[in-house]
């Protein structure tokens, strides 16, 4: 599939802005975090700023931007509109729970506001990752790792901004610090899970299985049906090369994971240190730099069955 900037960009910030929002509306209302104005302030807003720019750069892959809002309409039969549907739903208890927050009105309608907000952000990303599970003709996403893997992944990037904030005002924890390895760890271990899933498991649709031939039976398109691409050529048939991915695959892991987690011992190791607060930023921008590797090659090593038809080809992740 074609790894389009506009979604991988959206993903990639909904699913820091959303993780980040579910760590706060969880872990603020017990009293895990600092519940200063200025903690509130600078966190709240890193968050909803990260999901707004990525659910407006999401409208950009639309044919018509400007009709994004019908798409909401769709709720009942699409995984697209009920994202949209709770996205939008989130926006009242997280804006709810910021004002509280700011106007030092916490009480108990402020817990749940946050608890809710939490929900919602969890909700939203499986949402964004069943548009893409529940996709059969695609092999790579119709697989029962992708929702695992985009929660992960958001809960990773989540607790490393929350990290990095911490560290800058001076707050860190060392729970805080826990909790983000820990979910570098998780995140990982499910990432290596999908991958290894999509490499094994490469059993697809053939041209013998398309035409009802017995398996086995070798069968080759004589011509091909069109001369010169086509959309679906350019949207469904991107292809990548195995030995390109390997290496996209060691950056991600490196850049996204092993690379936060070292960073992450050192932040610790120097807090109180201006080198802490520094680290911990780092980390979190390399996670994010790496996830969005990730995301590109979750794009591009998708292949849609109906490359069969244009190049003969099985559905399978990479050539």
């Amino acid at each position: 599939m074609h790894p389009a900037l506009s979604i991988i960009f959206f993903t990639t910030s909904s699913g820091v802005g959303y993780g980040l929002l579910a760590w706060i509306g969880l872990l603020a209302p017990i009293g895990a975090l600092p519940l200063t104005r200025q903690f509130g302030a600078v966190s709240l807003l890193l968050a909803l700023g990260c999901i707004t720019a990525g659910l407006l750069s999401s409208t950009l892959h639309l044919g018509h931007p400007g009709r994004a809002w019908r798409a909401i309409s769709q709720w009942r039969s699409s995984w697209l509109s009920r994202e949209g549907v709770v996205a939008i739903a989130t926006y009242v208890p997280a804006l709810t729970f910021a004002g509280l927050w700011l106007f030092d009105a916490r009480n108990g309608g402020w817990a749940v506001c946050g608890w809710l907000a939490a929900a919602g952000s969890i909700v939203t990303v499986i949402c964004t990752a069943m548009i893409y599970r529940s996709l059969k003709p695609i092999r790579q996403w119709y697989n029962r790792w992708v929702i695992p893997n985009y929660l992960m992944l958001a809960a990773m990037t989540g607790a490393l901004w929350l990290t990095a904030v911490l560290a800058a005002l001076d707050v860190l924890r060392p729970a805080a610090t826990a909790l983000a390895a820990a979910f570098v760890l998780a995140a990982v271990a499910v990432k290596l899970a999908y991958w290894r899933s999509i490499d094994q498991n490469s059993a697809g649709s053939t041209l013998a299985s398309a035409t009802g031939l017995p398996p086995g039976r070798p069968i080759r398109p004589l011509d091909p049906p069109h001369t010169e691409e086509n959309y679906l050529l350019r949207e469904m048939g991107y292809r990548i090369a195995r030995r390109h991915a390997a290496k996209l695959r060691r950056i991600a892991l490196g850049g996204g994971f092993f690379v936060p987690l070292i960073l992450l011992a050192l932040a610790w190791l120097l807090r109180g240190a201006a080198a802490s607060a520094v680290l911990a930023l780092v980390a979190a921008v390399a996670a994010t730099a790496g996830v969005v590797v990730e995301r590109w090659l979750f794009f591009a090593e998708a292949t849609h069955t109906v490359a069969l038809y244009y190049r003969g080809e099985a559905s399978s992740s990479v050539r």
